[in-house]
Order: C-alpha cells, then structure tokens, then sequence
C-alpha cells in the first residue's frame, strides 16, 4: 500500500481530528461479461447496508462498472475529465471525477468514480488505467474516509496496465470472479499467475479467492480451484430474477438468496476470517487437462511453400502448393521473371527466392521499406499480366 500520510482530514475541530484508517482495498478480476460488476456491484451494496463507507472504482475502458450502482448514470470518467481540463490547463479536482449516491434504507452513501479509457481502436485501455491511478493518487485516493475500496478491473487482458494494483500492490486482497466455462477459468488463472509473478518481486496483493458467478452445478470451477490450491469463496447461482434487477439498475441483493451469500462473504472480509491462498496456479498442459483428454500429436508444421504458392503462381488462384506446380509452369514463370526489369527482377528474386525480409532488402538496396514494397507491388503486377498473357 502507498505510504500514508500524516496530515489528518478536515473535521470540526482540529484538537480532536484524527487520522482515517487507510482504506482496505479489494481488486475484483474476471473474464469481461462474466458478472465481475454485477459482483463488485453487490458486494459494494452489502458493505453499505453494514454501515461501511465503500468506493467502487471502474477500472475497465467501457466504464460501465458503476452503471447499476448509480441507476444507470454513466460516470464522467477520469480519463475524459482529465482531458477536457489539461485542455484548459486546469487542475482536476476531487468533485469533478468522484460521485455519491444516497439510497433509501442505506446508512451510508456509495462512492463512485470510473477511470475509463479511449475510445475503440484509438489508444491503449492499459496505458488509460495508469494515467488514470496517477491522477487519483496524487488526489490521495488512499487518504480519503473510505473504508473500502472495491477495483472492479478487467481479466481477460494481459498488458501491463490492467495489473497495475498487482504490480504497484496497490490492492492488499484480489477476488476472482468466473463461472464454470473454460474461458473464465483460464482467465482466472491467468490473474493467479501474474499474482504470482508479482509477489516474487516484491508483491504485496493476496488472493483471497475466487466467487462462482452464474453457478450451474457443473463444478468445473470447484474442481479447476482444488487443483490450483484456490479457494472457493461464494457460488451464485443463475437467478434470472437477480438478472433482471442488474439489468434494471438495481441490487441482487434486495433478494434473500443472494443477500445471504454476499452478507456472509463481506462479514468474512471484514473481520479478516479469510485465510490468503497460497495459490500455485496452473501451466497450459495442466489447465487443458482438467477439461478432458489433450491429443498427444505434435502440431503438423506448415511449410514457406506453401504458404507462399499464391505469390509464386503471381495470382493464379487454383494452385495449392508450390509442389503441385508442373514443371513446364516453373519454367514459364522463372521465364516472365527474367522479363522484369531490372529493379523489379532484383528484388523479386530477394523476396521470393532469398527469402530476405523487406527491411533486409531496404538495407541491402539502400532504399526505404516502402520503396521496396512499392517496387515488390509493381512487380507482382508485372508477373501476373506476362504469365497469363504471354
């Protein structure tokens, strides 16, 4: 956890103020669309409804973790406000990217912020999760009179920035969210791994475990966490009721059934009954395995040839393989090659014969790679017209 500091929140009077406990921080991962929000969601209302001051933080590029929370509000996200005032060389402010909402019958309000990311296509989602832990911690973030800070972050994506709490130990306890598919699963493993991987250089998150959303009875999920040494924290089964209230912005756990499930988990968290897992994690082999039998055949190589018949027969779609090219047409063909000129011809054969790689080519020719791919277009061109013409 960052090092606090001593400088004591405001409070109406400064001889009596005393510092806040840091926030206990939980970051939440799953497989994108496998119920990690409507999870964070959840456990976020059952911190609330036990009188705790709770901070959900989105940390996933659509920024639509506290959607539900918020009655299906989108958050201005930190990534757009930062923007917007660098934009105007203004500060960001506490106020401009931090929300609460008041619900009936909750003794405490909820607190929201979302970090958001670029749009589709047009940047990096990770580089947009630091930037976006930069800002808030320089805001003090792990400063402020929360309780808990649930990160609900995304699982199925391996660059650095998405296990940024990991990395920076800025979480201290990591859940993982699945269901009893493969994908999910391996996604989960795959968070254990860099958990791992992490606490090896100095890492200070633990895994307390993993939450079993949309439980179909299968066990897939039980049998994937013995054999990793994880344990199974809560299974939620499929509850198209508490779909519908997710889907309608509202809480799950206004139902009794999963009430109980969340309130005993987050009693468990509270009063620190979990026990950290010394989760091994799985390698491929052992993870396919649990699914059912893995051929033992070694992958069958593909070979340049045929790879690249296309390009020998210039364009001639019906050819499969260079070997299946008769000889009478390798002729024909080494003879509308030698018909290039000269510029073509060279770096034709280079590519095609040499296998030089075009940057390989650049260097050789001294010319700019797009020079070469220009002079390899034109020739294959040339070819295509002097082998079906000529």
């Amino acid at each position: 956890m960052p090092k606090r500091k001593s400088a004591p929140f405001p409070h109406p009077t400064p001889e009596k103020a005393e510092i806040p406990m840091a926030p206990r921080t939980i970051a939440i991962y799953g497989k994108g669309g496998i119920g990690k929000s409507f999870t964070t969601t959840n456990l976020s209302a059952t911190f609330a409804l036990m009188n705790k001051r709770v901070l959900q933080l989105g940390c996933d590029p659509k920024h639509d973790s506290t959607t539900s929370l918020f009655g299906g509000i989108s958050l201005p996200t930190v990534t757009d406000v930062f923007a917007e005032k660098n934009a105007r060389n203004e500060q960001v402010a506490v106020s401009d990217i931090v929300f609460r909402r008041d619900i009936p019958g909750f003794p405490q309000p909820i607190y929201g912020i979302e970090l958001g990311g670029p749009q589709v296509g047009r940047g990096c989602g990770g580089r947009g999760i630091i930037s976006g832990f930069d800002v808030l911690e320089k805001l003090g973030i792990f400063e402020w009179d929360i309780d808990i800070i649930l990160m609900d972050f995304l699982g199925d994506v391996v660059c650095g920035g998405f296990a940024t709490p990991l990395a920076r130990s800025l979480s201290e306890e990591v859940l993982l969210v699945t269901s009893n598919d493969r994908q999910s699963i391996f996604t989960s493993n795959n968070i254990c791994q860099a958990n791992n991987y992490f606490r090896t250089i100095g890492g200070k998150s633990r895994l307390l475990g993993l939450i079993v959303n949309r439980d179909d009875g299968s066990g897939m999920a039980e049998k994937y966490a013995q054999a990793a040494s994880i344990s199974v924290l809560m299974k939620v089964p499929y509850n198209m009721e508490a779909r519908d209230m997710d889907d309608s912005f509202d809480f799950a756990v206004r139902l009794p059934e999963i009430r109980e499930r969340f309130e005993r988990l987050a009693t468990d968290i509270i009063t620190g009954s979990i026990v950290p897992c010394e989760a091994k994690g799985l390698d491929f082999m052992e993870f396919v395995k649990l699914f059912g039998e893995v051929s033992e055949e070694l992958p069958a190589p593909a070979s340049a040839d045929e790879l690249f018949s296309r390009h020998v027969h210039a364009g001639k779609p019906d050819a499969d393989t260079a070997e299946s090219v008769p000889d009478s047409e390798r002729q024909h063909l080494a003879a509308c090659i030698s018909r290039l000129p000269e510029s073509e011809r060279e770096i034709y054969i280079l590519l095609e014969i040499d296998r030089k790689t075009t940057l390989e080519i650049a260097n050789a020719k001294n010319l700019t790679e797009s020079e070469v791919e220009e002079l390899i277009s034109s020739a294959r061109r040339s070819l295509k017209k002097l082998f079906f013409e000529s």
